[in-house]
């Protein structure tokens, strides 16, 4: 088949479902792909690309698509000329300029970034900008946004963080309340929790995970209250 009549059905990085029909002719099913009857069709919900002649899926499960207003916990892992680039656990890679993080006027020749973020550093920052085009743009230039300097980071499968925040945001009201912990909740799965103890942290952190486990199953609610009820007992038993 002449390779200008062989047909693709999706822009590149595009979201894509099971079952949807990717690529006909003479392509070669890449990871999380199937070939049938010289079509090749997605396994999994996830991100399409091609690589030469090669249908390649990024499952969905482990990754996040940005949305500009989300908050996301990032790393930071390269100090370029003008800002940094940052890994938000995506497979799009997002940048932060210096311009945003510095209040005085910026200039490159004279400004040693790494003074200011590192790579290594773990930053709260929002999506400020973002379509296929072009890589995600991250601001810290809000309240709460920035360098984080304490408390501890845990990973969560980014579809189940809903869950996590429960209906109209109870369920992240009450592990708060119960454990004095302030915790952000990064939309990309991964979440800062900052207490006044390492046991409060912990208890926390207990809890999340357990929401993350059983996020499928009925009565989850009730199940967390009781945790939190009994950790409660515990401390004043003493």
């Amino acid at each position: 088949m002449d390779e200008k009549f062989m047909p693709t059905y999706f822009e590149k990085k595009q979201l894509v479902l099971p079952g949807e029909l990717l690529a006909e002719g003479d392509y070669l099913p890449g990871e999380n792909t199937y070939l049938e009857e010289n079509k090749i069709y997605a396994q999994r919900i996830g991100l399409v690309d091609l690589d030469n002649k090669r249908v390649n899926m990024v499952a969905l499960r482990a990754f996040y698509v940005p949305k500009v207003g989300d908050i996301v916990i990032g790393t930071v892992t390269e100090v370029g000329f003008n800002g940094w680039t940052v890994n938000i656990k995506s497979p799009y890679t997002a940048m932060l300029r210096a311009s945003d993080v510095l209040s005085r006027p910026f200039k490159p020749q004279n400004d040693e970034l790494s003074t200011v973020l590192n790579a290594g550093d773990l930053i709260v920052a929002k999506i400020a900008t973002y379509d296929r085009a072009h890589d995600p743009q991250l601001t810290v230039g809000e309240p709460g946004l920035g360098k984080i300097t304490r408390g501890q980071i845990l990973n969560v499968v980014p579809t189940k963080i809903p869950r996590v925040i429960g209906r109209k945001g109870s369920m992240i009201s009450m592990i708060k309340q119960e454990t004095n912990c302030q915790i952000i909740l990064g939309l990309n799965g991964i979440v800062l929790v900052t207490g006044k103890t390492l046991e409060d942290e912990e208890l926390a952190i207990n809890v999340i995970k357990k929401i993350e486990q059983e996020s499928h199953t009925s009565g989850l609610t009730d199940r967390i209250t009781q945790m939190l009820k009994e950790n409660k007992v515990n401390v004043e038993e003493p």
